[in-house]
């Protein structure tokens, strides 16, 4: 038997916000709307639906996506024309910057429900054959 992560519900104070933030930086689309959930889906198959609930129950949680590299291009160039505060570690000491771990680049942001998203183009540990 396969075992394959189909969804994961991420809490936003406003779904449709989020949901938009998050396609609209990576090039993606909404694909489905129904009940609380707004659905971006991902290449793999799985989405993320958004749902809102009230900002004091929202724990921040941390989203990492493995992207191309010309998918991190767009996206930081996203990231780069909106002014949305972007750095090169997960401790936000290194604003303004990318990091270069295993042999890639990697990017650590804020969405607008305050969850911490990261983009990197290889994974951590660098390619295995």
């Amino acid at each position: 038997m396969t075992v394959e992560l189909n969804h994961t519900i991420v809490h936003a104070r406003d779904n449709r916000e989020s949901a938009q933030f998050f396609a609209d930086l990576l090039g993606l689309e909404i694909t489905a709307e129904w009940g609380p959930f707004i659905a971006v889906g991902l290449s793999n198959g799985v989405t993320l639906d958004f749902a809102t609930i009230p900002a004091d129950h929202i724990a921040m949680q941390h989203y990492a996506f493995l992207v191309s590299e010309e998918e991190f291009d767009a996206a930081y160039v996203r990231i780069s024309e909106r002014g949305i505060e972007h750095y090169a570690d997960p401790h936000r000491q290194q604003p303004g910057a990318i990091n270069h771990n295993d042999g890639g680049r990697g990017v650590y942001f804020m969405d607008p429900a305050g969850h911490a998203m990261e983009l990197i183009t290889v994974p951590y540990g660098g390619w295995t054959s």
